[in-house]
């Protein structure tokens, strides 16, 4: 299969390699394009980010950070699996997130912290984002 990387910014579009190449890598025969808009895993910084808002809601409410992640990953990442020909529930992993995924993610961890747990949990361009580090970074 021949794959490039097309870049689309200021309405210019690029090719990390020729249209022509790629064609004539291929054997004879009748072929389909498509495009798919690239997606990155999730990054270092939200996943630092997550857990530093585990370590603060353990800090105020007990509960283990882990059990945290727990929780929020069964509260918003369930999925419905058919294994031999059983409908089964199970919990998805944040490891497996690409970068939107886990925004959603976190939004959601985000909100439901604030309303069902009266925690503000706060983005690294808030005012007291460094604060919040500080406090919770080594704990």
């Amino acid at each position: 299969m021949a794959e490039a990387i097309l870049t689309k910014q200021n309405g210019v579009v690029t090719m990390d390699k020729s249209f022509d190449y790629l064609c004539s890598t291929l054997k004879n025969g009748t072929y389909t394009v498509s495009i798919k808009r690239k997606v990155e895993p999730r990054t270092l910084s939200q996943n630092a980010l997550m857990w530093l808002w585990f370590a603060c809601i353990e800090r105020e409410t007990g509960t283990d950070k882990l059990d945290v992640h727990d929780y929020y990953c069964q509260k918003f990442l369930p999925r419905q699996i058919c294994m031999n020909g059983n409908i089964v529930s199970v919990v998805g992993s944040t490891s497996k997130l690409n970068t939107i995924q886990m925004k959603t993610f976190m939004d959601k961890v985000q909100a439901d912290a604030a309303t069902e747990l009266g925690i503000n949990l706060p983005l690294p361009v808030d005012q007291y984002y460094k604060d919040f580090i500080n406090e919770y970074l080594h704990r």
